[in-house]
């Protein structure tokens, strides 16, 4: 029917549920087509993929979708940069990874705080990446 909505609009959903590409698409800012070819250039990404290839993002995914995102967009990494960036952390122990998803477990903040929270946490992981990389080079 066309206007009808489903039960649940309106209902936010659980920071740990699943997202469609739609979803994602609008929480990012980014059109769906560029999260796709994201995915081919970023095999960390891996959306599950249902009958009709249609995807669904775990809340892991949409964190690393939006690390990418951060520094594609607002610190002007190139695609292999990035490419490089999540090889080399993926190649270091990452035990204060950890913490935070272990504190976000925890966590009572409801979800807009939750996901300011994620995103500030993104862009902390990156200024520490960055600050790594130079103290090495």
């Amino acid at each position: 029917m066309p206007g009808a909505e489903p039960a649940s609009a309106g209902v936010p959903k659980s920071p740990d549920a699943f997202r469609t590409i739609g979803e994602v698409s609008e929480e990012l800012a980014v059109p769906q087509h560029v999260l796709r070819f994201w995915e081919t250039k970023f095999p960390q990404i891996r959306p599950l993929k249902r009958g009709g290839g249609r995807r669904y993002y775990r809340p892991e995914d949409v964190a690393l979708l939006r690390h990418i995102r951060h520094l594609l967009h607002a610190e002007g990494y190139t695609v292999r940069g990035v490419q490089k960036l999540l090889r080399e952390r993926a190649s270091r122990p990452a035990p204060a990874l950890a913490a935070p998803d272990q504190i976000e477990a925890e966590s009572r903040l409801d979800p807009e705080d939750r996901a300011r929270a994620t995103r500030i946490l993104d862009e902390l992981c990156t200024l520490r990446d960055m600050l790594r990389g130079r103290s090495t080079a």
